[in-house]
């Protein structure tokens, strides 16, 4: 493949501008380089990183789901109010939960866009606000601190690869969750690339009527992917609170806005029908960074968000003037 050949994939184009941004922050401010900033950068992907497989699949199908924090904080709390009222240990059987859990919300989201017609976005606007409702209305709105996280979730979030000690004396660990998040793109990848369930997906999103007559099972298919963006989304919850020791059922709140804007940057077209796991995971690399970086250069975060929204802008404009192209 001929370089002019290569530089035409998305991945392509945001692995060289990450080096590009690398270099240039590395440049500005040497304390990026860092071990310790480099491994807390490749820590703050892993939650993002597996929220944005499930978007991914979601908007590869031709949908949108803004949902998914709501239904991350709901499988979270009710699971982690579950394990402090039982008494239950073990880590295998809460993560379980949580991300059931979110596979019965995103099934939900699922019914009202196949089965009722209803445009995805206001489904997941309007599933969003239950789910919250119905967390912060009826199971309660205090923290679960970190005398009161079980344990065992503590320990299990807490494993490292790799320990270090930094300048001073600091402790500099690389988490063990990053091969979790990685062994879980691969999974996603490999399903969408290497199975007829993969192909439903990219078939729906190119041409739903299409993909109907060569015989796909939409049904199944859509409730595939807002099952898996609702189960990711669960399963995220859980570990996110296990890496910080604190449950505050507020949190995420906006974060739907990070996870697309790093599904689109990747290579995901807004209309559907493309998309990668590569591309996925190279934007929100790239997004994390941007704003790591504008905290170690002290920039508000007011400033981050409006850094974010440029970003989207940018990475829908280009991605609709690309599909613009190839239609014409």
């Amino acid at each position: 493949m001929t370089a002019p050949a290569v530089l035409r994939r998305s991945e392509a184009v945001v692995f060289l501008v990450i080096v590009a941004a690398m270099l240039a922050i590395g440049a500005i401010n040497p304390a990026f380089w860092q071990l310790g900033n480099l491994f807390s950068l490749l820590r703050s992907n892993v939650i993002t990183g597996i929220m944005a497989l499930g978007v991914l699949t979601v908007m590869i199908s031709g949908g949108i789901d803004v949902s998914f924090p709501a239904f991350a904080m709901t499988a979270m709390y009710l699971t982690l109010r579950w394990m402090l009222a039982g008494g239950h240990g073990g880590v295998a059987v809460p993560f379980a939960m949580a991300t059931a859990i979110g596979i019965a919300l995103g099934a939900l989201n699922a019914f009202f866009v196949h089965s009722v017609r209803m445009i995805p976005l206001i489904v997941t606007l309007g599933t969003a606000a239950l789910a919250r409702g119905f967390l912060l209305g009826v199971v309660g709105t205090s923290n679960i601190n970190i005398d009161r996280m079980p344990p065992q979730l503590i320990g299990f979030a807490g494993t490292e690869l790799l320990a270090t000690t930094g300048p001073g004396g600091a402790h500099i660990g690389l988490t063990a969750m990053l091969p979790i998040y990685l062994g879980l793109a691969l999974a996603v990848h490999l399903l969408l690339r290497h199975t007829m369930l993969g192909r439903a997906v990219f078939a729906l999103g190119g041409d739903r009527e299409a993909a109907r007559r060569a015989g796909f099972d939409l049904a199944r298919t859509t409730y595939f992917v807002y099952g898996l963006a609702g189960g990711l989304a669960g399963f995220a919850g859980l570990l996110h609170v296990s890496m910080i020791w604190l449950a505050n059922p507020h949190d995420l709140a906006g974060m739907e806005l990070d996870v697309i804007a790093a599904v689109v940057l990747g290579g995901a077209s807004i209309f559907g029908g493309r998309g990668s796991v590569v591309g996925t995971m190279l934007g929100v690399f790239m997004l994390v960074m941007v704003n790591n970086s504008l905290i170690i250069m002290h920039i508000s975060t007011t400033w981050q968000r409006v850094v974010v929204g440029v970003i989207i802008i940018a990475a829908t404009a280009l991605t609709a003037l690309r599909d613009r192209r190839r239609a014409g």
